[in-house]
């Protein structure tokens, strides 16, 4: 597909660029942002059953929790960038739906879980399996990011190869 595929950058109008710079930042968020998640989705489905994992995922989560904020940011950035001249229906309008609910499940994650995890931290606990009850609440939402991240990623592709 890419056979005699040469590009001279100097010719490139600003538009162009403007277009490279948004798709540039549209897969560093999802790099970004998905590898974060991968991180602490491992890491959470490991604490389910064990102490020693329970207690990485408590430390851990201080790490991937701004990244995949930063993620979610350069997408929706990129995102805006990319898709300024497109309609906003079909994918572009998906991809909004779900920024949107990576933001809602994101916002639950970082002030529900997160000071719930730290509160117990603090209370020498952060070993102690996590309540049936949480650990529901954590996999589903640890489920609408991948769903979430993965098909935001899939649909991206998608668009590409049937845009360009």
């Amino acid at each position: 597909m890419l056979s005699g595929f040469s590009i001279n950058l100097f010719a490139m109008s600003v538009v162009e660029w403007f277009d490279v710079i948004g798709l540039f930042l549209f897969l560093a968020g999802f790099v970004v942002g998905l590898g974060a998640v991968t991180v602490i989705d491992i890491h959470g489905f490991l604490g389910r059953k064990s102490s020693y994992w329970t207690e990485a995922t408590t430390r851990t989560h201080k790490v991937t929790k701004p990244l995949i904020w930063i993620g979610i940011g350069l997408a929706i950035v990129g995102g805006l960038i990319f898709y300024r001249n497109a309609a906003f229906v079909g994918i572009p309008l998906i991809h909004s739906v779900i920024a949107l609910a990576l933001i809602a499940n994101g916002y639950f994650l970082s002030f529900a879980v997160s000071p719930f995890l730290l509160k117990r931290e603090q209370e020498g606990r952060s070993g102690e399996l996590l309540p049936t009850s949480w650990q529901r609440k954590i996999m589903l939402g640890l489920i609408v990011s991948d769903i979430g991240w993965w098909g935001g990623l899939f649909l991206l592709v998608l668009y590409l190869f049937a845009n360009f």
